[in-house]
């Protein structure tokens, strides 16, 4: 089943009661720029989450520098929106579905079974000349009942554990020059865990943002197998999930998150580290 929905179906579906439209835009390092830009124009009906005051709890020694937010809080900004168990969301951004794949997975995660990505950028929206309003939507609140579904998540003890499990794919999903350990602009160790593959995030998406088909990202991930597990992570969590969806279009079954990422695993002084190229 595919995890996204393409521009035109979102169109053609604006009005549909049953759809709750999620604007995630924001840009790390300006923390109000992606809220700013949802009050100046947005998608007709879409409301705004925030990734650091509404998709993350607070940081603290453990946990990355997104840490997953509490499933009771989350559940009632989500449901103060509108999203209750039986609607379809629908999670747009401009930064290469690296936000709103943040939410969609946050959905899967708490047991919301009907959370899509637009398979497309806000920008690209604008650029086709479709709608677009700086009115903000009137929520009819529903709720929202949590129940997490662990197949989504990898701790930082089971990716400690399977380093060397021939059964287990690690995939790095941050740029080269931070995989490799030759600079690192946010966290305060660079490297990578021990025997990560290296799949930047965005390689998987054309030049319009859009999402590769599924043949071609088959064809990307062809060195891993589709009887491995697969877990992915990138500096917190965020910019990992693109790949996750990635896999999912693929054909991959058993694909999961390890959200603290590598702002987690540096947290624990006695993980190891590793640079170059593997």
């Amino acid at each position: 089943m595919t995890q996204l929905v393409s521009l035109e179906w979102l169109y053609n579906h604006l009005n549909d009661p049953q759809l709750i439209i999620v604007d995630c835009r924001f840009q790390l390092g300006q923390p109000t720029a992606g809220k700013e830009a949802y009050l100046r124009d947005h998608i007709p009906g879409a409301f705004y989450l925030d990734l650091d005051q509404d998709l993350s709890a607070p940081p603290s020694v453990h946990g990355g520098r997104h840490p997953l937010p509490d499933p009771h809080m989350f559940a009632a900004k989500a449901g103060a929106i509108g999203i209750g168990d039986n609607v379809t969301v629908v999670a747009y951004d401009d930064q290469g579905g690296a936000m709103a794949g943040r939410l969609w997975w946050l959905l899967h995660y708490f047991g919301h079974h009907r959370a899509k990505v637009l398979n497309g950028s806000y920008t690209l929206w604008k650029k086709q000349g479709l709608p677009i309003t700086a009115e903000r939507p009137t929520a009819q609140p529903r709720t929202f009942h949590p129940q997490i579904n662990h197949r989504w998540l990898a701790s930082m003890e089971e990716v400690k554990a399977k380093l060397n499990d021939s059964h287990t794919v690690i995939i790095d999903s941050r740029e080269g020059a931070r995989y490799r350990g030759e600079q690192e602009p946010i966290d305060p160790v660079a490297g990578h865990i021990p025997g990560a593959k290296h799949y930047f995030f965005k390689e998987t998406q054309l030049a319009d943002g859009r999402f590769k088909s599924g043949e071609a990202l088959a064809e990307h991930f062809a060195g891993i197998s589709k009887e491995q597990e697969v877990i992915v992570y990138c500096g917190s969590g965020v910019t990992a999930t693109p790949n996750v969806i990635a896999l999912m279009e693929a054909g991959y079954q058993q694909v999961k998150l390890y959200a603290g990422s590598w702002s987690e695993w540096i947290s624990y002084q006695d993980n190891p580290v590793a640079t170059g190229d593997e």
